[in-house]
């Protein structure tokens, strides 16, 4: 089953974390991989972040976290 990204990002807009996580740790494509590290950012665990940014074939951006929100919302179009 492939995940549903906007669901994630909604709720972790929504300050869900747990649940956003939850749905997403569970999926290896590049958007989820890195929607993953923006929640790891979220959480301020900046090594582990890295870590799933880097399997969604991106680095840890230098961007805001409202900002990064953004770019990955935007990503939905694409997917």
């Amino acid at each position: 089953m492939a995940c549903n990204h906007k669901e994630v990002l909604d709720l972790a807009k929504a300050g869900n974390w747990e649940e956003a996580h939850a749905l997403v740790q569970v999926h290896g494509d590049v958007l989820s991989c890195q929607i993953h590290g923006y929640l790891h950012r979220v959480e301020g665990d900046l090594s582990n972040a890295s870590y799933w940014y880097s399997r969604g074939k991106s680095s840890l951006p230098k961007n805001t976290l409202d900002e990064e929100f953004a770019r990955l919302y935007a990503k939905l179009a694409e997917a």
